[in-house]
C-alpha cells in the first residue's frame, strides 16, 4: 500500500494524502466528494485489494491534491488532471466509484470513454444549469463557508473535540457509531483544508450541466442513500432515475447517509465488486 503526502495545517491529527495506491487486479479508481479527501475510501480499498489494483487520489484544490490557479474550479478541469493521472499509470480504461462530487466527476470521465464500468454513490450534478435545485445545494454549501473559517482559527481540542466529531458524523452518516474516528477525523480536517471550497462554488455556476444521460454507453450503478442529508435523493436523484439507460442498476442502500464508505465499508465494497464482476461475465447485476 502506498501513501503519498502533500502539505497540511500543522498539527492535525492526519497526514494529508495525495493519493490511496494498493492491491492488483481490474484497475479501480475510487473518486471522493467535495472537501473530502481519500481518507474516506481506506476501508473499501482495503477490501478491494484483494482483486483490484486501487487508485484513490484527492482531487485538485481538495487537501493533499494538486494546487490551481485562477478564480474558479469546475467538473471538467478535475477530470482533466484525473486523466493526466491515469495516463501516468497506463490506465486506458478503469472501473471507477464515485462518491457525491466524485460521482460526477465519474460521469465525466465516463463520457470521455475512460470507464470500464461507474458505480455513482450518491453523485452530485443531478441538476440543469441554472436551475433552483443548483443554487439550493450552492447555498448549502456556501453556509459552511463561515463554519470552515472559524474552525480553521479554533485550537485543535476544540476542532476534534468529541461534539464537533459527533456533528460531523450526524451530517455524512446515519449510523453514526458505525463510522470510524480515523474516517471522521479526515473528514474534519479535510474541509478544513480545501483551497477549492469557493472555486468550486463559482465554478458551479458557469459551468455546463451534465448531458443527458440516455445514451452513455458506460454500464452504470446507481446507488442512492437513504438518509442522505446533504444531496437528498428524493430530489436530486430524480434526473439520474429518469436519463440513465434502462440497463443501469438502480438501488437505494438503506440506513446510511450521504458518505456511506465511513459507516458500511462492507456494504459498498460489495455493491462496487458485483458492478465489477457483472461487466465482466456480461451479467447485468440485481
Amino acid at each position: 500500500m502506498t501513501m503519498t503526502s502533500g502539505t497540511a495545517k500543522p498539527a492535525t491529527p492526519l497526514a494529508p494524502m495525495k493519493a490511496l495506491h494498493m492491491g492488483s487486479g481490474e484497475p479501480l479508481l475510487l473518486l471522493h466528494g467535495f472537501m473530502l479527501s481519500p481518507h474516506c475510501w481506506e476501508q473499501v480499498a482495503e477490501r478491494m485489494a484483494s482483486h483490484c489494483e486501487v487508485f484513490a487520489p484527492s482531487l485538485t484544490g481538495h487537501w493533499g491534491g494538486p494546487d490551481f490557479t485562477g478564480w474558479y474550479l469546475d467538473v471538467s478541469a478535475l477530470a482533466d488532471r484525473i486523466e493526466d493521472q491515469l495516463d501516468e499509470m497506463g490506465w486506458r480504461t478503469c472501473h471507477i466509484a464515485g462518491n457525491s462530487l466524485g460521482g460526477w466527476v465519474g460521469f465525466e470521465l465516463a463520457r470521455r470513454g475512460r470507464a470500464r464500468t461507474l458505480t455513482a454513490i450518491a453523485p452530485a450534478g443531478g441538476w440543469q444549469t441554472p436551475s433552483t435545485l443548483q443554487f439550493r445545494v450552492g447555498l448549502k454549501f456556501l453556509s459552511l463557508v463561515p463554519v470552515v473559517e472559524v474552525g480553521r482559527r479554533l485550537p485543535d481540542a476544540i476542532t476534534y473535540s468529541a461534539p464537533i466529531r459527533q456533528a460531523v458524523s450526524v451530517l455524512l452518516t446515519k449510523n453514526t457509531a458505525a463510522a470510524s474516528r480515523r474516517g471522521v477525523l479526515a473528514a474534519i480536517t479535510s474541509a478544513l483544508n480545501c483551497r477549492a471550497m469557493i472555486p468550486m462554488l463559482v465554478g458551479g455556476l458557469r459551468a455546463p450541466c451534465l448531458e443527458d444521460l440516455g445514451d452513455l454507453k458506460t454500464p452504470v450503478r446507481l446507488l442512492m442513500c437513504e438518509h442522505d442529508h446533504i444531496i437528498p435523493n428524493r430530489v436530486y436523484a430524480r434526473r439520474f432515475l429518469k436519463e440513465l439507460p434502462d440497463s443501469a442498476d438502480r438501488i437505494m442502500i438503506h440506513g446510511v447517509g450521504h458518505v456511506p464508505m465511513l459507516e458500511a465499508p462492507d456494504r459498498i465494497a460489495t455493491l462496487i465488486a458485483e458492478h465489477v464482476y457483472a461487466s465482466r461475465t456480461r451479467l447485468r447485476a440485481v
